[in-house]
């Protein structure tokens, strides 16, 4: 479909929120063809079989995750983050928006789980293992009753360094590629856009990463790196943009959460509603991540996306139903945003559409509210998280604002003071001193 097309589609379509889209105008977006879970899930070509199979694929892998990354043998090799309440945050969330927000407000802190710092560690991480994995049993090199630990040996580097690892990345998921991919013995190359914090690039070519820099957006970096795959049969390609393993390496977050809302002694069902908001690039983490809770908390969760107002590219796309057949370019936005994880021109179609009957709804937020919300998060609770990591913050304010006919469809008005809302910290803890410090300056102009 070529932008007159498009342009005349949209302009016959009742779509009221367009226009202050267009407008870089924030906007909250509730998903009409959001469905009952039990029959969402029924219909779904992935399974709650799938995750328990990453899942499973990635206890196998712990042994060598804590041999290898130091940071992880507390854990057993289990790479997951912390969540925590953050009453001061609340507090200044409805004193500066001049509305309570009922219930607690928790932050999932995936800006530190270890290796690489954000969200992508989980679904990048894992899709590489899985990889590495087939091809060690292909070669009768490994059974799946041996201890992985043995990976970290030098014969198994050597066997991994005939095969190399290419991927498309904005920054983050090329920081998780990039990390695991070397240490496995892989050769490895980032294609980044021209987004991308220069901090990103020095750190993974100080892990022996090939990095190859555009000029231009995400989708050239994710289009070089498949042309790179297509020309070498030892290369794998991560696809960013439609790969289900990637999907299922974030889907086994949905477990984990259960366990620590368990441990916090909180409760999730009928009465006590889950609200979690998760900010949006491409779509793969926050989709995998919601598909995982719908598959646990069922109709007693509910997920919304988070996007800048100069990339919405999700929201676009499920909006018009056009899903990876629009690009926010197409409707006049730059796809330029300080929010570097999400700057993202066109939604995967694959995540689009399996995540369509579960996500409640989806909203914008400009690049200054991220840098004001930056800073008073490090003011009130001392966290430091980088600027698209912030976009879920603003999320129980614009449910509470603009969400009362979803609430109130969903008979949940009078519930809400039982409620948990979880924002999803996506990353942030390995930017640099200086380049934080620069953060919360913005914030305070």
């Amino acid at each position: 479909m070529n932008n007159n097309e498009i342009n005349t589609s949209l302009s016959i379509q009742n779509l009221p929120l367009l226009e202050k889209l267009k407008s870089l105008d924030e906007i909250f977006w509730l998903n009409p063809n959001l469905e009952d879970s039990k029959l969402a899930i029924e219909k779904s070509p992935l399974t709650a079989a799938d995750i328990k199979a990453a899942e499973e694929r990635l206890n196998r892998f712990a042994p060598y995750i804590s041999k290898v990354f130091p940071e992880t043998r507390a854990a057993s090799g289990m790479i997951e983050s912390p969540l925590v309440r953050i009453p001061s945050m609340q507090k200044k969330l409805a004193l500066d928006n001049g509305q309570p927000l009922l219930g607690d407000l928790l932050l999932k802190c995936d800006s530190h789980l270890p290796i690489s710092g954000s969200i992508k560690a989980r679904g990048g991480i894992y899709e590489i293992l899985k990889h590495a994995e087939q091809l060690a049993l292909s070669h009768q090199m490994l059974t799946i009753q041996d201890d992985y630990s043995i990976l970290a040996s030098e014969k198994f580097r050597a066997f991994f360094s005939q095969y190399s690892i290419a991927v498309g990345s904005t920054g983050n998921l090329g920081l998780s590629i990039g990390i695991i991919s070397a240490k496995l013995g892989f050769k490895v190359t980032v294609h980044m856009s021209a987004d991308a914090k220069q901090w990103k690039k020095d750190l993974l070519r100080s892990k022996n990463v090939q990095v190859i820099e555009y000029d231009s957006d995400y989708s050239e970096a994710v289009t070089q790196g498949r042309i790179q795959a297509e020309a070498d049969p030892s290369c794998y390609f991560v696809d960013d943009e439609n790969s289900k393993d990637l999907f299922l390496g974030y889907a086994v977050a949905a477990s984990r959460l259960k366990n620590q809302l368990k441990q916090l002694e909180v409760v999730v069902d009928e009465n006590h509603p889950l609200f979690v908001y998760l900010p949006c690039g491409v779509g793969g983490g926050p989709g995998g991540v919601a598909f995982g809770l719908k598959q646990v908390f069922k109709d007693n969760v509910h997920c919304f996306f988070a996007e800048p107002t100069h990339s919405p590219c999700m929201v676009l796309g499920l909006m018009t139903g056009y899903h990876d057949q629009i690009s926010v370019q197409d409707i006049g936005i730059d796809n330029v945003t300080a929010a570097d994880g999400l700057a993202v021109g066109r939604p995967s179609g694959f995540v689009g559409k399996i995540i369509e009957p579960f996500l409640s709804g989806s909203y914008t937020i400009s690049d200054e509210d991220l840098y004001r919300l930056l800073k008073d998060l490090v003011d009130t609770e001392n966290i430091h998280l980088e600027p698209s990591a912030l976009a879920g913050m603003i999320g129980p304010v614009f449910l509470y604002r603009d969400g009362l006919d979803y609430l109130r469809k969903n008979m949940l008005l009078d519930k809400m003071s039982n409620a948990t809302h979880v924002v999803w910290a996506t990353g942030g803890s390995m930017v640099p001193e200086d380049m934080m410090a620069q953060y919360y300056q913005q914030g305070s102009n």
